[in-house]
């Protein structure tokens, strides 16, 4: 099983490391285009120099993630190879443009004035004596640039860059260990062979003075001209319109996003469309991508969208949810509500039964008298969702620690004790392998999350688009839902295997074929 899962992921590994590959350069490439002028600047103009240091470090403290969010939210929701650029052209930025004016600083004055003396103007002294002595310093920086970038790259699959990070979401977010690993010795190779080409490079320039070494380091530096002239254009080949799909399937970042991506692609793919993935897209990013045509269909909640699009903190009742979110995504958005797929995901608190017991709790109201003494686990979204505040002030609680976790970390902790309780997913198959008990919420703290499946208002123009995912609609109870979600989280199996349950699930359901 782990030789064809193995073989499976490397089958992936030319286009993931294509993509990581061209992102890591051209961010590198931009990211020493505007450093190194900037860096120069700041060393010939004092005032500036201070000012600019401090923004380039201002930005390196933002998470990268945010600073991702926060250029896609810029950019208008685009999503892809830009928003990537952008992001990881910013993180490079402190090493290069630092490094660049500290080697232009150590630059000895004496230098500077024989260069003068002999008649030298500006920049002629800047050029012919400044960076060549500085290069060395400035290389250095490149490298930390490099090394840093070809991390962050890993970031750009939650904006719909292809990258070796597809393998480590997708991985963690499926319990997949082997794309995981694949991913992440992938990426560490990719950042020790730069590292070790540009640690070259500048050995080569910090001895270039030396006969022997000056022409090995003229060959080496008309080789490395050459294949940057030849990276540039394969980066440009590479950038280059391809066939496009038909269509984008967008998924979120967990397991029940990306089963029902691969069964959207595959019932669209079977209509005779060709389908682009994109996985791991945050809620406010993938919603923002349909609404600009950027992502053509993905399974949405009804009560993601009243809390965090529509901003409502009221409940209702389930219906009433639901016909106002259609309402409002249709004619504030203008996308097309295909339909309800069947199931529910709600949020809910859940704890180990025996723990549960030992407290005597078997509702959130029970934990009234005990919340300050627990500690919760949640998504990376729950505690700064609306639910959260809705739990919080519905019952008067909270809890001694709020800790957040990979969805997939958060069950474990709460079976190893590391939590007292979890914010679980009534859909998910791993309640019931731990033997959890979701508490009852009797005072409708929760908002409903029924599923269904939403499209651009450019593919729903498409009636066989529509036609293809409308066989879907209502076709997914909470069980099927539910032991498709097993086979992933719980069995270890592929998400391909889940697609095929369901499609097999619906079949029995209607007794015909596809």
């Amino acid at each position: 099983m782990i030789g064809d899962n193995l073989r499976e992921q490397l089958l992936l590994l030319p286009e993931y490391l294509e993509g990581h590959l061209l992102l890591t350069l051209i961010a590198l490439s931009l990211g020493i285009a505007v450093s190194v002028p900037l860096g120069i600047l700041a060393n010939r103009q004092p005032a500036l120099k201070r000012p600019l240091l401090i923004s380039v470090s201002v930005l390196q403290t933002i998470p990268s993630v945010a600073i991702l969010a926060l250029t896609v939210a810029a950019l208008g929701g685009r999503i892809g190879l830009l928003p990537a650029l952008i992001a990881l052209l910013l993180y490079s930025m402190l090493p290069i443009v630092r490094n660049t004016v500290t080697g232009l600083e150590t630059v000895a004055d004496d230098i500077v004035e024989a260069a003068r003396g002999i008649g030298m103007s500006r920049t002629q002294i800047l050029t012919r004596v400044r960076l060549p002595l500085a290069l060395p310093v400035i290389i250095a920086g490149i490298r930390t640039a490099a090394v840093w970038t070809v991390g962050l790259a890993t970031l750009s699959t939650l904006v719909g860059a292809t990258s070796l990070g597809n393998y480590i979401f997708t991985g963690l977010q499926t319990r997949n260990l082997v794309a995981v690993t694949v991913g992440s010795i992938a990426a560490a190779f990719m950042a020790v062979i730069l590292d070790a080409i540009i640690g070259g490079i500048q050995w080569l320039v910090e001895n270039r003075n030396d006969e022997e070494i000056a022409g090995r380091y003229r060959r080496v530096f008309a080789a490395v001209a050459g294949a940057v002239l030849l990276g540039a254009g394969v980066s440009a080949w590479s950038l280059l319109p391809e066939p496009e799909a038909d269509f984008v399937v967008g998924g979120k970042g967990f397991t029940e996003q990306h089963i029902i991506a691969g069964l959207l692609a595959e019932e669209l793919e079977e209509a005779g469309f060709r389908v682009d993935q994109r996985l791991g897209l945050g809620t406010q990013v993938i919603y923002e991508a349909a609404s600009n045509s950027a992502v053509d269909a993905y399974l949405e909640y009804s009560g993601t969208v009243w809390a965090n699009i529509m901003n409502r903190n009221d409940n209702p009742g389930r219906a009433e949810v639901l016909a106002e979110v259609v309402d409002f995504v249709e004619t504030t958005d203008g996308m097309t509500v295909i339909g309800e797929i069947g199931f529910q995901n709600l949020y809910a608190l859940a704890m180990r039964k025996d723990r549960a017991a030992e407290l005597g709790v078997n509702s959130i109201e029970d934990l009234i008298p005990v919340a300050r003494q627990l500690t919760a686990g949640g998504d990376l979204e729950f505690f700064g969702r609306p639910e959260w505040i809705s739990v919080r002030d519905t019952y008067g609680i909270d809890f001694d620690r709020k800790l957040t976790f990979d969805t997939t970390l958060m069950y474990t902790a709460v079976d190893e004790r590391q939590v007292d309780l979890i914010t679980a997913y009534t859909s998910d198959g791993r309640i019931a392998h731990f033997d959890l008990l979701v508490l009852e919420d009797p005072r409708n703290a929760m908002l409903p999350y029924d599923g269904f499946l939403l499209a651009s208002a450019e593919a729903a123009q498409n009636p066989d688009f529509v036609a293809a995912l409308a066989d879907l609609v209502g076709r997914i109870p909470d069980e099927v839902m539910r032991e498709a979600n097993r086979i992933v989280d719980v069995e270890g199996r592929s998400v391909r295997e889940a697609v095929e349950y369901l499609r097999g699930a619906i079949h029995n359901l209607d007794g015909s074929g596809f």
